[in-house]
């Protein structure tokens, strides 16, 4: 008997807290409405389900209200394109017309008994919105047939704008012309003091040029074949050449004489780049392959394997991946060069990569190939943009710290692109040489020096052009014509 009484209390005091916590809960929660003058007490006590029948409706009339309250009405953005709608006039029930069922009206009120909610859309909203007409009518066709309004779903327009509006520079204008090899002139190294650059030409010879002057300071001979490529060490007094007569040759420059050779490849070496951090050297040539070079024991440390074609042109950067390579078999490798493997293989390309570009403080780089000039984003090769426009067989790609990015191709079109935009803002074709063929007009090789102040071109009518910004140009009198365009991410 005792145990009963007992709990016959436990049960009445729970009974007392259900109330109490049903009691707190009615008072925090029950007020719903934005509008103060419109605020209603509801009972919201599952005690109290006897007094208040209609507990049930009020309860889901309150879950309605929060689940639906931020989407009842459209964003300011969206709002004010849709003209605005007057108050909708109800329909007369006919006489004929049956009135509606019980759970049909129950809908209905607990509906219409939400409250509103002020518009407080975000103005950024890039979802899909009805278009309507500009002046809500419907049209013709559809006035005369009686149809509704054609309502169709439209992107917003200003989501087609993403595209970066391109920074200003000035144009490039031609400084110098150096006259002095008598081959095609294939390969340019500034030195890291931009006092000199090299260039290498089909005349065999290597010829060492004053950067401010023009004029000729030294002469070096070894090769027997065409010079492919050149690279000045920032860490040595050594510079490096590789040319079609497979050879890579190291040259003293405190006494002008080639102090070391590296053998192995098997056929021309097209390509030669120094490491910025290791002292590596990485050669790329016709056999299909990089080879990678202890500079002071000339080991040959891996072979980068993996081309199926000529490998034209190669980068070398500090991180991973720390060599790209770009061949005529139309594919990019980006290579581990720790372990002498394929990071990744870029397939976009159709043609033959002839040339590539690192940005000097951006983790990007470029490929070109006929037609084709694309941007990537290091580490993982991700696809970031195309160069539409320069429709040639591009030999060549440069990049300075200003975001002024280069292309030359094999007629002698010479382009201008802002990096990160990717638009051209100038276009020109090379001057051939007096006295030198139509069709030795290509622009072979092409560097910036150190200040990317000066341009430096080795084209194919044996001469080597300096170029430089005009230093009168202003926006007012070069003004941006750029217009922005729907962008299409075409591979």
């Amino acid at each position: 008997m005792a145990a009963e009484v007992a709990n016959g209390a436990n049960v009445s005091r729970l009974d007392a807290m259900i109330r109490e916590n049903a009691r707190k809960t009615k008072s925090i929660y029950s007020n719903t409405s934005s509008d103060p003058s419109s605020r209603k007490r509801r009972k919201l006590d599952p005690g109290m389900a006897s007094e208040d029948p209609d507990i049930t409706k009020t309860a889901l009339s309150l879950r309605l209200h929060a689940e639906y309250s931020d989407v009842q009405t459209l964003p300011d953005v969206i709002a004010n394109k849709v003209p605005a709608a007057g108050p909708r006039k109800k329909k007369q029930p006919k006489a004929a017309e049956e009135a509606p069922s019980q759970s049909e009206e129950h809908a209905r009120k607990l509906l219409e008994g939400i409250p509103a909610t002020k518009p407080g859309g975000s103005a950024s909203s890039s979802a899909l919105v009805l278009s309507r007409k500009p002046n809500g009518t419907k049209p013709a066709a559809a006035q005369q047939r009686n149809e509704p309004q054609n309502l169709s779903l439209v992107r917003r327009t200003d989501s087609l704008l993403a595209q970066p509006r391109p920074d200003w520079h000035p144009p490039w204008k031609l400084q110098r012309v150096i006259s002095g090899h008598l081959g095609w002139v294939r390969a340019l190294a500034v030195e890291p003091g931009n006092k000199w650059f090299a260039s290498g030409a089909g005349d065999r010879t290597i010829k060492i040029w004053d950067l401010a002057s023009g004029q000729l300071r030294l002469t070096l001979t070894g090769h027997i074949s065409t010079v492919r490529g050149l690279a000045v060490s920032p860490r040595h007094p050594y510079m490096f050449s590789c040319g079609e007569d497979k050879m890579v040759k190291c040259w003293d420059l405190e006494t002008n004489k080639v102090i070391r050779h590296y053998h192995g490849h098997l056929s021309g070496v097209y390509t030669l780049k120094l490491h910025p951090t290791l002292d590596v050297l990485v050669t790329g040539g016709r056999d299909g392959v990089a080879r990678v070079w202890d500079m002071r024991t000339r080991s040959n440390v891996h072979v980068l394997s993996g081309h199926t074609g000529t490998v034209a042109d190669l980068v070398c950067q500090e991180a991973d991946p720390q060599v790209i390579t770009g061949s005529l078999d139309s594919t990019v490798r980006m290579w581990d060069l720790a372990a002498g493997k394929t990071m990744g293989v870029l397939t976009h390309h159709k043609k033959g990569v002839r040339a590539l570009a690192t940005h000097p403080t951006e983790f990007t780089f470029a490929t070109g190939s006929t037609g084709s000039i694309k941007q990537w984003k290091c580490p993982e090769g991700a696809f970031m943009q195309n160069f539409e426009g320069h429709n040639a067989i591009i030999n060549t790609l440069s990049v300075n710290d200003q975001n002024v990015f280069f292309s030359g191709g094999d007629n002698g079109s010479m382009s201008f692109w802002d990096w990160k935009s990717g638009y051209r803002f100038q276009a020109l074709d090379t001057t051939a040489q007096p006295g030198s063929l139509d069709a030795e007009s290509g622009i072979m090789s092409s560097t910036f020096d150190v200040s990317g102040a000066r341009l430096i071109c080795g084209e194919a009518d044996k001469t080597i052009k300096i170029w430089k910004e005009d230093p009168e140009a202003t926006p007012q009198t070069h003004p941006l014509e750029w217009k922005p365009t729907l962008s299409r991410r075409k591979y």
